[in-house]
């Protein structure tokens, strides 16, 4: 025999400006790196004025940067398709899992934000990559990106780091479970912290390895962080208007019921929805605990039962 169906439980928003604050720890932290000029000191550990001795390493340059680079195209046309399938051809198990399909094309379109974000600041950029500097062999010499507008003889187009946005473009993925839109159902909180776990892991991953190789500074990871994070929060925060239209519709018909029933009818009538059912409009209905089909089918039944009964009663009546 099928469990009962179980009332909804309804959604608690977590406090939103939790995201921000770690944003703004962030950025102070990105502030303060560059504000001692912790840059150099630390590529003069790892370079030499012959260069740096890992910047053709096949591990570094074939699998972490040029096969990590390649696993992220691959994984950012399969999120397209996660985003455009409708809610309906999901597999079963899925559907409780994941948000709404206008949220996941708000995910999407989000992380494609980032990414042009980070390629936008690049094009206009003057700072050249470290392995480009009289310091480490090359021809440029150090001038902080800081400085707007000064040139510093190399080819340029290095700042922010373009391979850490690979992973950090990914953090509007976290946004559906630990900040959900106003109204939604309850989400798995855990879901959207093991991908946030991911997403900084890969990211910081990246971010060393072009550092190790002499590609980017680690301020360059760390703007890449911040700028990809201020996108996702900024752009969700915009998106909230939008995407509570959907929880409305969804929330509609279990408000209707809440002036009448009780709050398990309440519950019952989400989860109803959920399965697409009929809602039921009877009380006698309320009680029932299978499924969408069944409650439509005992439904009209009971009405039926009710309208031959009333009728019988008032014939005998009048036989009296």
């Amino acid at each position: 025999m099928p469990a009962p169906l179980r009332p909804a439980a309804p959604h608690t928003p977590a406090p939103h400006r939790l995201p921000w604050v770690w944003l703004g720890g962030l950025l102070l932290l990105t502030l303060v790196w560059d504000a001692l000029g912790l840059d150099l000191p630390l590529m003069r550990h790892i370079g030499t004025p012959q260069g740096f001795a890992l910047r053709s390493d096949t591990l570094l340059e074939g699998v972490m940067h040029d096969g990590l680079r390649q696993s992220a195209l691959g994984l950012y046309l399969a999120l397209w398709g996660w985003a455009l399938v409708p809610d309906a051809r999901l597999p079963a198990r899925w559907r409780d899992r994941h948000p709404p399909r206008r949220e996941r094309l708000a995910v999407v379109l989000l992380v494609a934000a980032a990414l042009a974000a980070v390629n936008l600041v690049k094009q206009h950029s003057l700072t050249s990559c470290p392995w480009d500097l009289t310091l480490f062999g090359g021809p440029a010499r150090y001038v902080s990106h800081w400085s707007f507008g000064a040139a510093d003889g190399g080819s340029g187009r290095c700042f922010p780091g373009g391979h850490a946005s690979s992973a950090f473009a990914l953090l509007p993925l976290c946004l559906p479970w630990l900040a959900p839109p106003v109204g939604s159902r309850g989400r798995d909180t855990a879901t959207g912290q093991r991908w946030l776990g991911g997403i900084l892991f890969v990211g910081v991953v990246a971010g060393t390895t072009q550092t190790v190789r002499g590609a980017h500074f680690p301020s360059h990871t760390l703007w890449t962080l911040v700028l990809c994070g201020g996108v996702a929060l900024t752009g969700w925060r915009l998106a909230q208007p939008w995407l509570r239209a959907v929880a409305a519709r969804t929330q509609a018909p279990a408000r209707r019921f809440a002036a009448t029933g009780s709050e398990t009818d309440v519950g019952f009538c989400e989860t109803v929805q959920d399965h697409q059912a009929v809602l039921p409009q009877h009380p006698v209905e309320l009680g029932l605990t299978h499924g969408a089909r069944q409650v439509g089918v005992a439904a009209r039944q009971a009405r039926l039962d009710a309208v031959h009964a009333a009728g019988g009663g008032r014939e005998h009546h009048h036989d009296r």
